[in-house]
């Protein structure tokens, strides 16, 4: 259990989250075994042992080394009573494979606990498999078939129970499933998972009534993303008839049964923003399901459980009056969703347009009594773009520009040709100035992107730099935005080619 101190609103405890400020403190399940780890050596090599004996490679070997004494079984029996010299240097091999196997399963035991480990039933058949086998191999190998004196149904038994060997293709089944909780831990990298009660799930309790995760899959993508059965388990073992999923997914979805039908859909593109009548609707529709009883809670997910996820997770904390700041909400849940014992990326919501919109329902609770902004119509009229140098071309001649409009292509000017717009390169200043023309008047959420002609790298969309912004909330007719508020060039892996002080700025006019 985590103890979290929330600062709440001036309004706190309208939603039923916080009544008052001594209440701002809450328990939250971190989905570990809470039981003290002694600080003793056994522990400590178990704890350094574990992410190699747990790790993808060595679960791959074990399967190839299954599938190799399976075969060189398959040889021993198709080889001639002339050829035993092979056939001895076979069961050599087939010998030292059983016993890396025994060491498998007790490596298995130690890192997993004895009670952990015996406690699947796939497991108890998996070591029983490898322990017989094991002792057939060393029956086989260590008896000799060649004697004279040897009865011939003897050298028949023992050459028949060799075949026993073969039952360690069910072991494929055990690595299987092991496999299967690599990967999804390897996809899920450090996001902070559930891993208790027979549950290993992408899954983390943001608050105690909040939980982010990533997509319930099913089919080819349950063997890396969260299986969608286990996930209906959990929540209904947890929160029978107490919860709602909201799916952020516009790319996919699922059958609703699995959740009792109480999944509410938000259709949001990957790396993209919602709407803003979108997050108002989301957020009514949340607090009226918390409303009708105190152990309702929400499960929100997208694909991974980080970007989209954290977005609506972060608007609901604001709206419940949990965060007054959106930075304060996206900084808690960035915290709650990174798993700091496994690495120290950082699993928040990181694309700067996702982060801006959560800003803006802060001002729409805060300023607009949770309505929607006045509506601005404005005209893009130039775009200047600072620290050129090295970007493409280095002058701006290389870029095209596309404006979108709810889903609709609405602008595009290809700079090489001027159409659409005139290039005014600003050598002194290492900017260039993009004045568009024929753009018509834009109004609520607008997206612009930067293609490049050059062979700039490309990120998130398919285009080196992009960005989201709402007009209601332009000031003086002017958005700047640094290198870290456009998305793709905010991560540190293209800093090389954008420097500290590259920058869009757009300015507006009214109609």
């Amino acid at each position: 259990m985590s103890s979290v101190h929330f600062s709440p609103g001036s309004d706190a405890g309208v939603n039923g989250n916080i009544a008052k400020m001594e209440d701002a403190k809450v328990e939250i399940d971190d989905g570990k075994d809470e039981s003290m780890v002694p600080d003793t050596m056994y522990h400590n090599i178990r704890k350094k042992i574990t992410p190699f004996v747990m790790s993808f490679g060595f679960r791959i070997f074990g399967v190839i080394l299954i599938i190799v004494d399976i075969v060189l079984v398959i040889v021993d029996f198709s080889l001639p009573d002339k050829s035993r010299e092979v056939g001895e240097a076979l069961e050599a091999v087939s010998l030292t494979i059983s016993f890396f196997f025994l060491f498998d399963v007790l490596l298995r035991v130690y890192v997993e606990g004895f009670h952990v480990y015996f406690s699947s039933k796939l497991n108890i058949i998996d070591a029983c498999v490898v322990v017989v086998t094991l002792v057939v191999t060393i029956v086989y190998t260590f008896t000799d078939l060649s004697g004279a004196s040897l009865i011939p149904r003897v050298v028949t038994f023992l050459r028949g129970l060799r075949i026993i060997i073969l039952v360690r293709v069910f072991r494929l089944a055990a690595q299987k499933k092991e496999l299967e909780k690599v990967t999804r831990r390897m996809v899920s990298e450090n996001k902070r998972r559930y891993q208790k009660d027979g549950f290993d799930l992408d899954l983390t309790y943001v608050t105690d009534r909040v939980i982010a995760m990533s997509f319930p899959s099913y089919g080819k993508q349950s063997f890396y993303r969260n299986p969608i059965k286990e996930v209906a388990r959990f929540l209904d073992t947890k929160h029978e008839g107490h919860y709602k999923v909201y799916n952020l997914c516009s790319e996919k979805g699922y059958d609703p049964k699995f959740f009792h039908y109480r999944v509410e859909r938000v259709f949001i593109d990957d790396h993209n923003v919602p709407s803003l009548e979108d997050m108002l609707k989301y957020t009514a529709s949340v607090r009226e399901w918390m409303a009708v009883d105190p152990a309702n809670i929400i499960a929100i997910h997208c694909k991974g459980g980080k970007g989209r996820t954290g977005t609506m997770v972060c608007t609901w904390l604001i709206d419940s009056d949990q965060f007054e700041s959106a930075q304060d909400s996206l900084n808690y849940f960035g915290e709650r969703r990174t798993d700091k014992t496994q690495s120290t990326k950082f699993q928040g919501v990181e694309t700067p347009s996702q982060s801006r919109y959560v800003g803006y329902y802060e001002i729409m609770k805060t300023t607009f009594n949770r309505q929607l902004p006045p509506p601005k119509a404005l005209r893009i009229k130039s775009i200047r773009i600072s620290s050129i140098a090295g970007v493409g071309k280095g002058d701006g001649s290389d870029l095209k520009v596309k404006i979108i409009v709810k889903k609709e292509l609405v602008f595009h000017c290809v700079c090489a040709e001027q159409q659409n717009c005139k290039v005014f390169p600003d050598v002194g200043n290492n900017a260039v100035l993009i004045s568009l023309e024929n753009m018509p008047v834009v109004e609520g959420d607008v997206k612009v992107m930067f293609d490049s002609s050059a062979g700039l790298p490309k990120g998130y969309e398919d285009v080196p730099f992009y960005f989201w912004f709402n007009t209601s909330f332009i000031v003086d007719n002017k958005l700047f935005l640094p290198r870290e508020e456009l998305d793709n060039p905010h991560k540190p892996k293209t800093w090389d080619l954008y420097k500290s002080d590259f920058a869009v700025t757009l300015y507006f006019s009214d109609q």
